[in-house]
């Protein structure tokens, strides 16, 4: 194992984009360590590896963007469970490790609607952010992804969250919404009625998803 690791840092190494890295800094995306590998090649790099729990679960606790990047791709989805899946969650605290681990892990798993289910419920509002964005690849990769999930929960959730005053959560609960109502006009029209009240409220960003979410299942009164 200690072989394994040493070669997956010689390959980021060697991969290394310094001007990539220093400008995620200066974003304010902070880790012990950032190659700046982007993540095409770190998919690359994953190939030359065997899909393996324990090297996922040992990659996963380094603060290396790249390297918790790589647990996300190396982790047997079928050897995932639940408990696993919600201690990781807990621990993602950038928007880009929260994509990847949904699009590579956490969409593949029998259970991922229940996921979703317990995360958007979640007090910690990173890991309701995180359960908006695993419903929404949930519908991406599959047709009836909403039945899996409790409909009202979601609606009355992502509602509530457009209304938070973190940037990504209102997003993240802002495109489960579209997801949701692109399923059918049944379902966009209870979107839409879910926000209705929106149109008095006098934040203008509140007002400004409202027009989104108009614009987006089509309705023009």
């Amino acid at each position: 194992m200690q072989q394994i690791l040493r070669q997956i840092r010689t390959d980021l190494r060697r991969s290394m984009n310094g001007v990539i890295a220093a400008s995620m800094r200066e974003k304010g995306l902070n880790y012990h360590m950032n190659f700046g590998v982007d993540v095409l090649r770190i998919k690359q790099i994953s190939g030359k590896y065997a899909r393996d729990r324990i090297l996922a679960e040992i990659l996963w606790k380094e603060d290396v963007r790249e390297m918790k990047i790589l647990a996300t791709m190396l982790y047997p989805s079928g050897e995932l469970l639940k408990e696993t899946a919600s201690r990781w969650v807990a621990g993602i605290s950038h928007q880009e490790i929260r994509e990847q681990a949904c699009r590579n892990l956490f969409q593949e798993v029998p259970f991922a609607g229940e996921l979703v289910n317990d995360w958007m419920k979640d007090e910690d509002e990173r890991i309701r952010t995180t359960g908006y964005w695993l419903f929404a690849r949930l519908c991406i990769i599959r047709s009836g992804a909403a039945g899996d999930v409790d409909e009202n929960g979601l609606l009355k959730g992502a509602v509530n969250d457009l209304q938070h005053e973190s940037l990504l959560l209102r997003q993240a609960a802002l495109n489960a919404l579209k997801y949701y109502g692109r399923v059918s006009p049944e379902k966009a029209a209870r979107v839409l009625d879910s926000v209705a009240f929106f149109v008095h409220s006098d934040h203008p960003s509140e007002k400004e998803m409202l027009d989104q979410l108009r614009f987006e299942f089509g309705y023009d009164g």
